[in-house]
């Protein structure tokens, strides 16, 4: 239902925590030049060879070579070039001889061992050689593989897009957090607590409106920010009562895009799909358990999967369950948990009501109860989503 975007070209910046659409090769070796992996001084191996504490070996100071310095140098025999970390070894050099193995003189400067060919230097493409393959499509863009990407001298690189999530909180019912509450008014918490949920999967939130149990002023929310989203999501206004205004909007009997009906689960029974203008649409529960629980379900896999992300289920751990319990009859059933992994336990963590959002904040796992089951034993191994 979730379509994927076509892959773009994004700057580094950009890139982090998106999966790469193709393969990326290397345009050039790292390192790019033979260089000095120490402060030292760059010599002819041989002309250390009598080098001691005791007996050190002189050599004059030719050439002083930062890190950044852009001429070609050439060492002669019986001659150090004063060198810093990073910067280009003169051809002729055979080693570095770190500054701590000498007087660190300017002019000239006393050796004090030898130093063995190819000592202390970083040679041209031993990290990568070019047109290597270093980066796999697929892979998710880290802090180092942009790092890799910058040293590469790569500006750009290939990405599958976010996906441009439109959260809509609906009831009339509904104020800001910070607003003083009037009676029979509640903070809006859906939008904050489903836009954190949109971004933790990896997409990208273009709004958080809400809407009050009016239908035009619900249309008019869609007709403003609907255009620029791949996916919207609503939450409330989908039960069976009155003032439902997302039924109410799209058509109690789905007549106009949008397809109601009752999952068998809890919680999170109510729910709607289908399309507004082309746009794919999930109508969510209004109770904030349900809303994110029916996240974690049904939208967050086909969020990651449409941006080509791995790990699209949450990991499922087998635990032994510490407790007995019920669940209703016909119901698959998520149950806020405590998961201990180091004994295999988990425990059932507050009431399974949809508005304990409580209990929900703190804990650490969804046991989940398959349907077709009405009595669990202590002791019974069950499967835990593990939120952490």
């Amino acid at each position: 239902m979730i379509r994927a975007r076509p892959p773009v070209r994004v700057p580094l910046a950009d890139a982090l925590g998106l999966a790469l659409s193709e393969d990326v090769v290397a345009p050039l070796s790292l390192p790019v030049f033979d260089n000095s992996a120490m402060d030292g001084y760059a010599v002819r191996a041989e002309d250390t060879a009598e080098a001691s504490p005791e007996r050190p070996v002189v050599l004059p100071v030719a050439e002083d070579i930062p890190a950044g310095r852009t001429d070609v140098l050439t060492l002669q025999p019986a001659t150090a070039h004063r060198i810093m970390t990073g910067a280009p070894v003169p051809a002729g050099a055979t080693a570095i001889v770190p500054v701590e193995a000498t007087d660190g003189g300017e002019q000239s400067v006393q050796i004090r061992q030898h130093s063995q060919a190819g000592k202390h230097i970083r040679r041209a493409g031993e990290d990568v050689a070019a047109g290597t393959t270093v980066l796999r499509e697929g892979q998710v863009v880290t802090p180092a593989a942009l790092g890799l990407a910058a040293a590469l001298g790569l500006a750009e690189l290939p990405v599958f897009p976010r996906q441009r999530v439109l959260v809509i909180s609906t009831g009339s019912e509904l104020v800001a957090p910070g607003t003083p509450l009037q009676p029979g008014q509640i903070y809006e918490s859906n939008s904050v607590m489903l836009a954190a949920a949109v971004r933790e999967a990896g997409a990208e939130v273009i709004a958080t409106p809400t809407a009050g149990d009016d239908v035009a002023q619900f249309s008019a929310v869609l007709d403003r920010y609907g255009k620029d989203a791949d996916l919207i999501i609503t939450s409330g206004g989908v039960s069976a009562g009155a003032y439902e205004v997302v039924k109410d909007a799209f058509g109690r009997d789905g007549d106009q895009g949008v397809e109601f009906v009752k999952v068998a689960m809890q919680p999170g029974m109510p729910q709607g799909v289908g399309r507004v203008a082309g746009t794919p649409i999930v109508t969510l529960p209004g109770n904030p358990v349900s809303a994110l629980v029916s996240f974690e379900v049904f939208l967050r896999p086909a969020l990651r999967r449409a941006m080509g992300l791995p790990d699209v289920q949450r990991p499922h751990r087998s635990a032994v369950l510490t407790e007995s319990l019920t669940s209703p009859r016909g119901k698959r059933q998520f149950r806020r948990a405590i998961y201990d992994p180091v004994a295999g336990e988990v425990t059932s963590y507050g009431p399974p009501a949809s508005h304990h959002l409580r209990w929900l904040a703190s804990a650490n796992g969804l046991l989940d109860i398959p349907e077709d089951v009405v009595e669990v034993s202590a002791g019974t191994e069950l499967q835990v989503w593990d939120l952490t």
